[in-house]
């Protein structure tokens, strides 16, 4: 399905969902097929050494696995009914599951209170395009733009060549024409999500920092 793709900017309802079902299942694939090759490789008998190397691969994919479930759940999911709020401080949990992985660290500056869920949804799929700017590593800063139920975001990377995607960056606007297909789906969602809570998401350098500004 990484392949879908759709004929023209807007993808319908159902395409969208069969879009970010792709996503989460280009995430999971990874993590996925390493628990089954340590499991194929416990069951060929292997020596003591291998046997251990087979079991720590297993035990870090899954966690892997499990940390990304989470995080699609409350990033791509329901995330509970409509107008449902979610806690800031379980959105940190799982962003810091879900990115943190030895190359990149999050710098977490907002308070810990309830927010409607798009926002939260927001904000996480504002993470995955900062992420994406610092491919060599480096620091995700997140502060609060205003406070209380209509507090937007800024997302600063700093990291060794941060740089802008210039195809996510078109995918933000509201008058891109871009197609939209598996891999260009995420950032179209996130515009999305920005425009359901009445916001504008901008993706621009800052002199050597690249900053995703929802606002």
């Amino acid at each position: 399905m990484s392949g879908t793709s759709s004929p023209g900017p807007a993808p319908d309802t159902l395409e969208l969902a069969a879009l970010l079902c792709s996503r989460v299942c280009h995430d999971l694939i990874s993590p996925v097929g390493a628990i089954v090759n340590g499991l194929e490789v416990l069951d060929d008998n292997p020596k003591p050494e291998d046997r251990d190397f087979a079991l720590d691969l297993i035990r870090k994919s899954a966690k892997t696995a499990s940390a990304r479930l989470q995080f699609c759940r409350l990033a791509f999911g329901a995330a509970g009914s409509a107008g449902a709020q979610i806690d800031l401080g379980d959105a940190q949990t799982m962003a810091r599951g879900h990115i943190e992985d030895g190359k990149i660290t999050i710098t977490w500056n907002l308070p810990r209170l309830l927010l409607p869920k798009n926002r939260v949804k927001l904000l996480l799929n504002m993470l995955i395009i900062a992420q994406q700017t610092i491919p060599r590593g480096g620091t995700l800063t997140i502060d609060p733009i205003g406070d209380g139920e209509t507090m937007a975001f800024r997302v600063t990377s700093s990291g060794l060549n941060a740089r802008v995607p210039q195809n996510i960056a078109d995918l933000l606007s509201a008058s891109s024409t871009a197609t939209v297909d598996a891999h260009a789906v995420q950032p179209y969602y996130t515009r999305l999500l920005a425009q359901a809570c009445g916001l504008n998401v901008t993706l621009a350098p800052d002199g050597e920092k690249v900053v995703v500004t929802a606002s």
